[in-house]
């Protein structure tokens, strides 16, 4: 006999706002219980120092938060001139320090560097793996490792404000895998000083925007109330890159048993059209207005990829 689950069948996302010294896996586990949710995960990991958007997946949600990872984030950061921490933010230890504090013109002038593609070296402290060991593991031990650079993209880097000449406070939108505090020690690096990253806080990762998020605290005074529910998002909010297809009801059971759905008939071949669709691209498929599978499109017809049992 099958054992009972825990909690209720909760389904579809939260854009939490993170508060200021919580693990992203504390607040998870808090958002879980509030809802009395039977599955949960996040879909991009903020560290306690750092605020702001942190989508959260309940039930089928789950299997979309690989799609939540890859969206496009955004972040406002302040960065402290003239020190260099152990962790690139004030957790750490400073280990160098200097007198320089860069000009207005001088920070806007070294910002264009950034943009683009470009390579970046992971702090040493991140969640990085060297044959399996996590770089903070390594790093807190004491060991003598490199991190390999990695390619990232910088779509956007504004600066802001200059609230005095210790600190400056910048803006950013850019593509998956970029360390807000590598960038902090690089621009430091570029303009003859050391920086560091003294406060972070998380704008948006992809359609998970903070105009849609709700603090902790508001979520809580809400308790296990209709009221929260309302602040639950689709589960197709991750998916907002990906095109839908809409499916008859005897095609979506098909792909729902794992089958392959042909779609050589003049009506979907005008809707791959319309909708651009390479071979081997992956699609939401719908019926009735709800997500049913991501599938793959491959030469004629959709494979299922995540069923999602709604």
């Amino acid at each position: 006999m099958a054992r009972k689950k825990k909690g209720d069948p909760v389904h579809g996302w939260l854009a939490l706002d993170k508060p200021l010294g919580m693990t992203s896996t504390q607040a998870l586990a808090r958002v879980k219980r509030l809802f009395n949710a039977q599955k949960a995960g996040h879909g991009g990991t903020l560290d306690p120092l750092a605020s702001g958007v942190l989508p959260i997946a309940f039930g089928e949600a789950t299997k979309t938060v690989a799609y939540a990872m890859e969206g496009e984030k955004s972040y406002r950061f302040t960065l402290r001139w003239g020190q260099a921490t152990e962790t690139d933010d004030t957790e750490g230890a400073v280990i160098a320090e200097s007198h320089r504090r860069p000009t207005r013109a001088e920070i806007e002038a070294a910002l264009p560097a950034f943009l683009g593609e470009i390579e970046q070296t992971p702090p040493r402290y991140s969640a990085v793996k060297l044959q399996g060991e996590r770089a903070y593991d390594l790093a807190r031990d004491g060991q003598e490792f490199e991190l390999k650079k990695r390619l990232v993209e910088i779509h956007e880097l504004t600066l802001l404000d200059i609230p005095d000449e210790d600190h400056a406070e910048l803006e950013m939108r850019c593509g998956k895998g970029v360390y807000v505090r590598s960038l902090a020690r690089d621009l430091g690096e570029a303009l003859g000083t050391h920086a560091h990253v003294s406060a972070l806080r998380r704008t948006a990762v992809g359609a998970f925007t903070e105009d849609k998020s709700i603090s902790l605290d508001s979520l809580e005074s809400l308790g296990h109330s209709p009221a929260a529910f309302e602040h639950l998002l689709p589960i197709e909010t991750a998916l907002d890159d990906i095109p839908a297809l809409a499916l008859s009801e005897v095609e979506a059971l098909s792909l729902k048993r794992g089958q392959s759905v042909s779609l050589l008939s003049r009506l979907y071949k005008e809707r791959i059209t319309a909708l651009d669709l390479e071979v081997g691209e992956v699609v939401c498929a719908m019926a009735k207005g709800k997500p049913v599978a991501l599938a793959r499109y491959e030469g004629g017809s959709l494979s299922p990829v995540r069923v999602l049992n709604l």
